[in-house]
């Protein structure tokens, strides 16, 4: 846990705050905590193969509208 107190009882709070948001990124807390948040189970090779699949089709139906005029 980061703590930061006051050097005396005049600092300004947005000064403790400043100090407190550089040491919270200097220690990498957060940077490790969207780490974990965006952790994902690896997904094995049939359903990868599914979805390059339904991606192409996407992709080729895209082509097909732009060519015949439609905007989206």
């Amino acid at each position: 846990m980061v703590q930061v107190t006051r050097k005396d009882q005049k600092e300004a709070n947005e000064n403790v705050i400043r100090r407190f948001n550089r040491k919270v990124l200097q220690s990498g807390v957060l940077a490790r905590a969207k780490s974990v948040m965006r952790f994902a189970k690896p997904i094995s090779k049939i359903e990868r193969r599914k979805k390059a699949i339904i991606r192409r089709e996407r992709r080729a139906e895209k082509t097909a509208r732009m060519r015949m005029g439609a905007t989206r």
